[in-house]
């Protein structure tokens, strides 16, 4: 008796939630407001943390930079503060240093409050073939792109769930999603890091933790430099993600408490395509889509170029300027 009831609650619940997803198909969820979050973003010092640093300041979030790189989140912070933002904090730390994290974490706690919104957006890729990787890359991948989201959670979950408010942010990859020819290091590290982030969303959600939201980010290569000299066989089918769009769509996802985001949108059918074709015919579509050849040319991210201004005019500036004109 107590199973036949159950079944029929479950199936209760998924036509109630079948609907209500309908329902945010045709009219999207409410964006929720992040003035006065406090907003850290690992590996600030250039690319997407960069782009997200600059458009969670316009929002009026309090930023808390972190990247190895202190010139790079020196520069990211005169950015933010010369576009209107007021209130950055930079700190510079290796993501895939335990110790080292957790030190600067309490830093953070100290100086700047508790952290709202934790964005993992720290990464590293090599570029090789297996057998090419050396070993200490391969431990480096591990160690920036998902042991450090281990140590990140660590040091911040405890706040956000005494507070009952947070938001946990994994920018994985589609890599992470579908394993992909020459990264299979940065592939295996990406499929970590989504699989810490989602079972981590079902132990809060499990444990009545419901305003500890997550969301799990896994785009197609962005065009920041990190992919450097990565070509699309068919970039109308596949195409490399512009940063200003790929940022937007991840701040869109992040204020409305989407879990799951993967860019373009086609990656969605390719989901489906592993699950259900035979081994044969995804390897059939996978070279189709060059996944042979598309790091023929790789050369990851170069020294940023200096300019006469000194300063950087990102994706962000200048659509922000398009707009003032």
């Amino acid at each position: 008796m107590e199973a036949t009831l159950d079944t029929f609650q479950l199936l209760g619940k998924l036509f109630y939630y079948f609907l209500e997803s309908l329902v945010y198909c045709i009219i999207p969820k409410r964006k929720k407001s992040v003035a006065g979050e406090i907003v850290l973003i690992t590996g600030a010092g250039s690319g997407l943390g960069r782009e997200l640093a600059i458009k969670f300041s316009h929002l009026g979030a309090i930023l808390v930079l972190w990247d190895i790189n202190k010139e790079g989140i020196l520069e990211t912070s005169r950015l933010v503060k010369k576009n209107g933002g007021e209130k950055v904090y930079t700190y510079t730390c290796d993501c895939g240093n335990r110790q080292e994290v957790y030190n600067v974490a309490k830093q953070v706690k100290k100086e700047v409050g508790d952290v709202t919104i934790l964005i993992n957006n720290a990464g590293c890729v090599t570029g090789k073939s297996f057998l090419e990787t050396p070993d200490n890359m391969v431990e480096k991948s591990f160690h920036v792109n998902a042991l450090s989201h281990f140590w990140t959670y660590k040091a911040f979950l405890p706040a956000m769930i005494a507070a009952d408010h947070g938001h946990l942010v994994c920018i994985s990859s589609a890599a992470g999603q579908i394993g992909t020819n020459g990264l299979v290091d940065y592939s295996a590290s990406k499929f970590a890091a989504c699989g810490t982030a989602e079972a981590l969303f079902f132990e809060l959600n499990l444990q009545r933790k419901t305003k500890i939201k997550i969301t799990i980010v896994c785009p197609y290569f962005i065009n920041t430099g990190m992919f450097d000299g990565c070509a699309t066989k068919y970039p109308l089918l596949l195409p490399l993600l512009e940063p200003e769009f790929a940022t937007q769509t991840i701040v869109n996802a992040i204020l409305r408490n989407q879990l799951y985001v993967l860019m373009p949108k086609i990656l969605w059918f390719a989901m489906i395509i592993k699950q259900v074709f035979s081994v044969k015919m995804i390897l059939a579509v996978s070279k189709y889509l060059g996944m042979d050849t598309f790091l023929l040319n790789f050369k990851g991210r170069q020294p940023a170029k200096e300019i006469q201004t000194g300063i950087e005019e990102t994706p962000s500036i200048q659509a922000a300027k398009k707009v003032m004109q």
